[in-house]
């Protein structure tokens, strides 16, 4: 079912324009990463309209403004959102009446983010094809995965996109340019393939162009199939996935996708896809 978006593209507080990124919160509120409005949009479960809560004045790099944002996440300790901006990581406060936001870290090309259980931030950073982990208030970081130039060696990504950190600090990447999913084990100088790797395309053993991600606790992982319109499993281990979602060739039917991005589960199990072709995010309940 269709849960934010669904009205066409557009910039009214019922639309999404691009949407790329999401984060689902424990009682179910989505905040989105709405990519062509360059604006943060929250959105309540069974509510028609979302919420601006941050950005929404326009493109632009001062403190009010986002351009073109592709990923958030919901900082708890804090009550904040953090932000992959253009050319910047951005904190905005969810306290009503905050009107924008603060540089957390400048001077950086960043794509997807995750936070891990010590509140570490990690950070793709797809001009130097590398994942680096931050404490919040530092601006250096230290490199977790890539960093040696674009490439498809073990110790290589090209143009890395979404993540995803696990309790043990294991780096998964979706490594877009070279079809697959990497794992990086913490403190490893190179990383593991796990999902594709098989060169581009349509077959259960490739991917073509992945996007969102995650992992379950038993090592399943989930992940955005963005050129293929599909959203695949592949269990730990596996040498091919299966189509969970999609597949369909790409359609707005409540069965289909058009090239689908950020993705993510709630407690309760059920999937949430950024469905970027159709401006919409849809749930699907998971066997």
């Amino acid at each position: 079912m269709t849960v934010a978006g669904g009205h066409g593209k557009g910039s009214a507080i019922n639309q999404l324009y691009y949407p790329q990124g999401l984060f689902v919160d424990d009682d179910q509120t989505m905040v989105i990463a709405d990519y062509s409005n360059h604006r943060i949009i929250q959105w309540k479960m069974g509510d028609t309209n979302g919420q601006v809560v941050a950005g929404g004045n326009g493109q632009g790099n001062r403190l009010d403004q986002l351009t073109r944002p592709t990923d958030v996440l919901i900082n708890k300790e804090t009550d904040s959102l953090i932000i992959c901006d253009d050319g910047r990581v951005v904190r905005w406060s969810r306290r009503s009446g905050t009107t924008q936001g603060e540089i957390l870290i400048p001077n950086i090309d960043p794509y997807g983010l995750a936070m891990d259980d010590q509140r570490y931030l990690y950070i793709s950073d797809y001009d130097k094809h590398e994942v680096r982990r931050y404490q919040i208030g530092d601006k250096n970081g230290t490199l977790v995965a890539g960093g040696n130039s674009y490439g498809a060696g073990l110790n290589q990504l090209n143009w890395p996109t979404y993540i995803f950190v696990d309790q043990q600090q294991t780096v998964y990447v979706s490594d877009y340019n070279n079809n697959r999913v990497m794992k990086w084990n913490k403190g490893a100088k190179e990383g593991i393939v796990v999902a594709g790797g098989q060169g581009k395309g349509n077959a259960l053993t490739q991917l073509s162009h992945p996007y969102g991600l995650f992992i379950d606790t038993l090592g399943t992982i989930y992940v955005a199939d963005e050129k293929n319109h599909r959203v695949m499993r592949w269990p730990k281990g596996a040498k091919q996935g299966t189509v969970i979602v999609g597949g369909n060739v790409e359609g707005e039917g409540a069965n289909q996708l058009n090239y689908p991005m950020g993705l993510s589960f709630d407690r309760h199990g059920n999937l949430y896809v950024v469905d970027w072709g159709n401006s919409r995010v849809q749930r699907f309940s998971i066997e």
